[in-house]
């Protein structure tokens, strides 16, 4: 086993712990919030590392109704988001937060966790990749929609940083698997876990930044907590019930797609649209959820039940 191999499966087996060590790191020493500068090349990276596994091959034999029934579904999670926020009695930052977090992307290991769990990974990945195209408009049109006037916010800002940290790099990292599928493919083993390094850079940096709002927020980080935990929750209960008509893989990828949100995708986005700093804590939370709670879900349905 290479270094980088051996490196690799560190990041990979122990992600729910750097992700911890992160927010804690980054709650002792605010002045690493400046990592934050950098959230758009990071996101950039992030999603093309990731994007490298996915190909337009992969697509073809994709269930077609099975594919609607999940982007259905997905985007109604950008309604659950509100509601949760508008339930808990949430400010206009964290209402924004929780949107944003509804709207963007399914966890970019999406694909990988389904794999784990015997689940349809194309199925996974087509709406992995539909999405992350398709946000360039659901984002800002559910901000405005939902939030309208409460946050002050930059609707171009929000659309060019989704297509330069988003949709860019997964179109050319998709062109490039789909044209060297042997070259690139080649390192498959290590593209999740150079995401995963910068998942961890990415939430501490945000975690920094919000210190002073974290000590702050008292009980609002506990609704906010409880939010964060209720959609997660919320949204692996919609996928399971929504895909019934279709086989059991398919469930799975439908219920991981769902319920697993790119906290990092969102966290990133509301430092660089220029949204409240408070706006990012519900990604924060709802990452140290999530992936305690996919990985207990992935072996669940691995075990067959």
């Amino acid at each position: 086993m290479s270094l980088a191999t051996r490196a690799a499966r560190l990041v990979d087996d122990y992600l729910v712990g750097w992700v911890a060590l992160a927010v804690g790191v980054g709650f002792a020493i605010p002045e690493l919030g400046a990592v934050t500068a950098f959230s758009t090349p990071i996101l950039a990276a992030m999603v093309g590392a990731v994007s490298l596994t996915l190909s337009v091959g992969a697509f073809r034999a994709v269930d077609r109704r099975a594919l609607a029934v999940a982007l259905v579904v997905q985007t109604g999670m950008v309604l659950a988001a509100f509601a949760v926020a508008r339930l808990l009695g949430l400010g206009p930052a964290l209402t924004v937060g929780f949107v944003v977090l509804g709207a963007v992307t399914p966890e970019l290991v999406t694909p990988v966790m389904t794999e784990l769990a015997d689940g349809d990974t194309a199925l996974a990945s087509a709406v992995l990749v539909l999405v992350g195209l398709g946000s360039v408009a659901l984002v800002p049109g559910a901000v405005t929609l939902l939030v309208g006037d409460a946050v002050a916010f930059d609707t171009l800002r929000i659309v060019r940083g989704l297509a330069l940290a988003v949709v860019l790099p997964m179109v050319v990292a998709v062109g490039l698997r789909t044209r060297f599928p042997e070259q690139v493919g080649r390192y498959d083993q290590l593209y999740p876990s150079v995401a995963a390094v910068l998942v961890v850079v990415i939430i501490g940096g945000v975690t920094a930044e919000n210190a002073g709002l974290v000590r702050a927020g008292g009980s609002q980080i506990g609704a906010v907590a409880v939010g964060a935990l209720a959609l997660n929750l919320g949204g692996y209960t919609a996928g399971w019930l929504a895909s019934a008509p279709f086989d059991r893989p398919a469930r799975i990828a439908t219920t991981l797609s769902v319920g697993m949100r790119d906290f990092a995708v969102a966290a990133a986005l509301v430092v660089s649209a220029g949204f409240p700093p408070a706006a990012a804590l519900p990604a924060v939370a709802f990452g140290v959820i999530e992936l305690v709670t996919s990985a207990g879900l992935a072996r669940w349905f691995r075990r067959g039940l």
